[in-house]
């Protein structure tokens, strides 16, 4: 028997999903179609009648857009909004910037799902002398975090960021929900799935065939002891969300010319 809910959700579009590069912590706006994801969600979970209580977010733009467009859509403006670097995209060290098909061009196809979709691969570090490391470790929103901005990562697993984010969830966001609040969660690709992985028990080889479509909502219902009653819900148009998924699985294909 079910006793909380939580909704998990990757970030509506962004900019750099939709020139199909790797964006990861650099800080890249929702695209005109991921402000539309957005608030389509807060219209549909106003439609259903949940009322939300606190959400959380990562540090990056996107993410937080995302946040205020469904608290605006469903009238909830109100409701806080938390912000930690523990709910950050995977860091995908030296691979930021670089576009997805170009690499499966490269360097194959399974190579590149294996550096998005695995759980324990970690791409080559970010170094100084790549364009975007200024930009990411001069920014001051990483002196807000609760590790120094030298402890902060170069590059990530997944494997790594389930790690950085349970403690995140077991010491914050589960306290939250003990005490009976319902709770968004406006992640990434990567924190999501990884946090999917952690709380339905996926296997290390199984999370590599998990996608998550953009600007989806995904309820979760969980018993007294933090265990799944049900299977995850994706929530909207169903064809629609199996197209997404498509959508973002072509993003490490090799692109197809005429």
């Amino acid at each position: 028997m079910s006793k909380y809910k939580v909704f998990v959700m990757r970030h509506g579009e962004g900019a750099w999903t939709k020139e199909n590069r790797f964006c990861s912590w650099v800080d890249q706006r929702l695209s005109e179609d991921g402000v539309k994801e957005a608030l389509a969600c807060g219209h549909l979970l106003k439609e259903a009648g949940y009322h939300l209580d606190v959400v959380f977010t990562s540090l990056l733009g996107r993410s937080i857009h995302t946040a205020w467009l469904l608290l605006e859509a469903m009238g909830q403006e109100w409701v806080p909004v938390v912000r930690t670097w523990r709910l950050n995209e995977r860091h995908y060290g030296a691979l930021i910037g670089l576009n997805r098909a170009e690499m499966a061009l490269n360097h194959g196809e399974e190579q590149v799902k294996q550096w998005r979709r695995s759980y324990d691969l970690t791409p080559p570090p970010i170094d100084e002398s790549h364009p975007y490391f200024q930009e990411i470790y001069n920014d001051r929103r990483y002196s807000t975090c609760d590790v120094s901005k030298e402890d902060l990562p170069k590059s990530e697993s997944l494997k790594d960021v389930l790690e950085r984010l349970q403690p995140y969830w077991d010491g914050t966001i589960v306290p939250e929900i003990k005490q009976g609040k319902l709770v968004l969660i406006s992640g990434h690709g990567n924190s999501c799935r990884a946090l999917l992985k952690h709380l339905e028990g996926i296997s290390d080889a199984d999370i590599v065939n998990v996608t998550l479509p953009t600007g989806t909502p995904i309820l979760i219902e969980l018993d007294e002891n933090f265990r799944p009653t049900k299977p995850m819900q994706l929530l909207g148009d169903q064809k629609a969300i199996q197209a997404a998924i498509r959508k973002v699985e072509d993003q490490g294909k090799v692109k197809q010319t005429a």
